[in-house]
């Protein structure tokens, strides 16, 4: 498949220079008409059948589980956010007082403060493991410090696979050896990742895998997913839905109430997790994400973006080193001689989206975008520069 061809499986007007998939996906053509057809198929509600809730979710378990290399699909759970399965891992860990969970500088809040709030609860302690000041070697010595951070205080490291504001790729084979060597737990957020960049749970073996829905797999706002490792496998669910107990596919026996949850990752599905409205769209969103295989996304997006990233670093931006970030988002530090309202305002005029994140401007690309559209940034920059 030809550029020309991935970019008609999308909406997006010529005049629009998109490099923000890692805040808000597009919808493919295909997602959106699912979606309509299942609003449709809300208005007659009698021809809905009561497999609906459940067969098509089984299906999208199974995509997913393709996707991670995973090999029992009922170790994912449908979830709606990255706090809800963050939080229903941190209602089942217990600590004790002086242990550490280790934490990224700047992580994301939805995977910061369950954290915060658990180690409180147990007079724990949370590690911060801050970003190197060198402007060089900064991700592998960063790396470096997350690794000395694990040691036997260590329960919980709970981290992305890369930092989602700089892009900076974190060696998760080393530091899941680290954490098992500790017996400590490790907790990943694949929300900037997964879809874009490699990931094996056969490999890496976390103990929990939360990714939100919307990024890099391309499904509606407002769903997400998990996976949930042996530790977890007789935990207590956030909510007590109907549909996280045994036997709950047997609509008539309702009301013959169990006591038993279903096993493994089911048990901690959210309510409603059968919207056949959501699952159909993220199904259809699922079905294109593992055509395209997440190492032809890298390559790709490391293809229309290296010649921007040698001119921006050539313009005294600062970017993470190319073999310690990803390629489908990457963060650029700006030179203090920019204007960022001036910048801020050139790039509404020229119809370019980006994203401004702390003390970076973080670019994100997919296959629907071109080396045009990096061009396009880096000369919008050199508008505003002094």
């Amino acid at each position: 498949m030809d550029i020309s061809q991935h970019k008609d499986l999308f909406d997006i007007p010529e005049e629009i220079c998109y490099l923000n998939t890692a805040s808000l996906s597009p919808s493919f053509k295909a997602v959106e008409k699912a979606g309509i057809d299942a609003v449709l198929q809300k208005s007659r509600p009698y021809l809905i059948p009561s497999s609906d809730f459940f067969d098509p979710v089984i299906e999208l378990k199974k995509r997913f589980a393709q996707l991670i290399e995973l090999n029992d699909y009922e170790r994912v759970a449908t979830i709606s956010s990255v706090s809800y399965g963050i939080a229903t891992v941190a209602k089942n860990i217990k600590l004790n007082p002086g242990d550490t969970v280790v934490l990224m500088q700047e992580q994301f809040p939805s995977n910061y403060y369950s954290w915060k709030k658990l180690t409180e609860k147990y007079q724990a302690q949370l590690k911060i493991v801050e970003a190197p000041k060198s402007k060089t070697n900064r991700g592998k010595l960063w790396n470096e410090a997350i690794l000395e951070a694990i040691d036997n205080s260590t329960a919980v490291v709970a981290m992305g696979h890369i930092h989602w504001s700089t892009g900076t790729l974190f060696n998760l084979k080393a530091i899941r050896e680290k954490t098992q060597q500790h017996d400590a737990l490790m907790i990943i957020d694949g929300s900037q990742s997964v879809g874009a960049l490699p990931f094996s749970v056969k490999e890496l073996q976390p103990d929990a895998l939360i990714c939100a829905g919307y990024k890099w797999l391309f499904g509606p706002y407002g769903c997400g997913y998990a996976y949930y490792g042996p530790y977890f496998d007789h935990g207590q669910p956030l909510e007590e839905n109907w549909t996280n107990r045994l036997d709950s596919h047997k609509l008539p026996d309702l009301t013959q109430y169990q006591s038993e949850y279903k096993p493994l990752a089911n048990r901690y599905v959210m309510g409603e997790s059968g919207s056949f409205i959501y699952v159909k769209m993220q199904l259809e969103a699922l079905k294109q994400v593992i055509l395209w295989t997440p190492n032809a996304v890298q390559a790709h997006c490391k293809q229309i973006s290296s010649k921007a990233v040698k001119d921006l670093r050539d313009l005294g931006c600062e970017i993470e080193a190319d073999d310690y970030r990803s390629h489908h988002l990457f963060g650029l530090k700006l030179p203090e001689t920019v204007d960022i309202k001036m910048l801020k305002k050139a790039l509404s005029e020229k119809n370019i989206f980006v994203s401004f994140r702390g003390a970076y401007v973080r670019l994100s690309c997919h296959f629907f975008n071109t080396e045009k559209d990096f061009d396009k940034f880096v000369m919008c920059l050199k508008s505003v520069m002094k």
